[in-house]
C-alpha cells in the first residue's frame, strides 16, 4: 500500500512539474537593447549636449564679464568696485542655481521616460509570457536574481525581438 501512495506522489510531482514552462530573460539585456531604451538616450544625449554648449557659453561670457571688471575695477574708487564685484558674484550665484535647476529638470525628465520604460518591458514580458505559455519568466540581473539558467530557457533575444518588432510597428 505504501508502495502505491509513494508511487502515486512521485508520479504526481512529476506529472506537475512537467507543466511548468519556465524560462528567464536577462533584464539588463533586455533593457539595454530595446530600441526605445536607445532613442530616449539619444534624444537625452543631444539634450545633455546643447545644456552643455549653454553652460560653456554662459560661463565663458561671465569669464569674460569677470575679467572686464578685473580690469575696470583698479580704476573705480573702491565703493563702486565692491558694488560692481557684489552684483557680479549675485549674477554668477543666480546663473549656477539657474543652470542646477534645469540639469535637475532634465535629469528628472529623464529618469521619468526610463521609470515608464521599464514599467512597460515588465508588462510586455508578462503579456509574452502568458501568451506563450510560460507559467513562470523570472529575470536576470547582475544582482544574482537567477544564478544559473540553462540556455535553452533564456527566452531574451526572442523577447527583446519581440518587444522591438512592437515598438517599431507603433
Amino acid at each position: 500500500m505504501k508502495k502505491i501512495i509513494l508511487t502515486a506522489v512521485v508520479a504526481l510531482v512529476t506529472f506537475s512539474c512537467q507543466q511548468n514552462k519556465i524560462a528567464f530573460v536577462d533584464n539588463t539585456k533586455l533593457i539595454n537593447e530595446y530600441q526605445e531604451k536607445i532613442d530616449i538616450e539619444a534624444k537625452y544625449k543631444t539634450k545633455i549636449e546643447t545644456f552643455d554648449k549653454k553652460t560653456d557659453s554662459l560661463s565663458k561670457a561671465f569669464q569674460s564679464e569677470a575679467q572686464s571688471f578685473e580690469s575696470e575695477a583698479k580704476s573705480l574708487p573702491q565703493a563702486k568696485a565692491q558694488e560692481k564685484y557684489n552684483a557680479l558674484l549675485q549674477k554668477r550665484q543666480m546663473m549656477g542655481q539657474q543652470l542646477q535647476m534645469e540639469e535637475q529638470q532634465l535629469s528628472q525628465e529623464s529618469q521619468k521616460e526610463i521609470d515608464s520604460l521599464i514599467k512597460k518591458v515588465r508588462s510586455f514580458v508578462q503579456d509574452y509570457g502568458k501568451k506563450q505559455g510560460y507559467t513562470f519568466v523570472l529575470g536576470s540581473n547582475d544582482a544574482g536574481s537567477v544564478l544559473y539558467g540553462e540556455e535553452s530557457k533564456d527566452i531574451t533575444s526572442e523577447v527583446l525581438k519581440a518587444l522591438n518588432d512592437d515598438y517599431k510597428a507603433k
